[in-house]
């Protein structure tokens, strides 16, 4: 009972505040007055955004390329692991990998991801993404 109260009158003292600002003391806070200077978010937390963050990428994904429902749990993974790193404008560079995945060639889809800027950048991660769209198998690992 003490900690429902008190979670009302909180929010109701707080607010929630969506992204991170600094309060009137000049804390890096977020949520309902959560002092991020103080306490960085919990393991818990973290992965609650993960999950969120997760199912957004997944949503955005669906509602722009609905035929990537039919490519396999595994490829349209590794599609959400694209749009959660570079966002759906991001993957629309992939023009030749999107237009090859669409047309279930999966050979130049992960040559298509592997031979680009990138993979440059991300290094092993996209060397397993190309690797789990070629084989229509999760793939884990660093």
């Amino acid at each position: 009972m003490i900690l429902d109260n008190i979670f009302q009158q909180l929010l109701s003292d707080e607010g929630v505040v969506l992204h991170p600002y600094h309060d009137s003391r000049g804390f890096l806070t977020i949520g309902a007055g959560h002092n991020l200077d103080a306490k960085p978010i919990s393991h818990i937390a973290a992965l609650v955004i993960l999950n969120d963050d997760i199912n957004d990428a997944k949503l955005e994904l669906i509602a722009r390329r609905p035929w990537m429902l039919t490519i396999g749990d595994a490829r349209l993974g590794a599609f959400v692991n694209l749009v959660f790193n570079l966002g759906i404008a991001g993957l629309a560079g992939f023009k030749k990998a999107i237009a090859a995945a669409q047309a279930g060639q999966w050979d130049t889809v992960s040559a298509e991801i592997l031979n680009s800027v990138y993979a440059t950048q991300v290094g092993n991660r996209a060397t397993r993404i190309a690797q789990q769209l070629r084989e229509n198998r999760w793939i884990t690992g660093t």
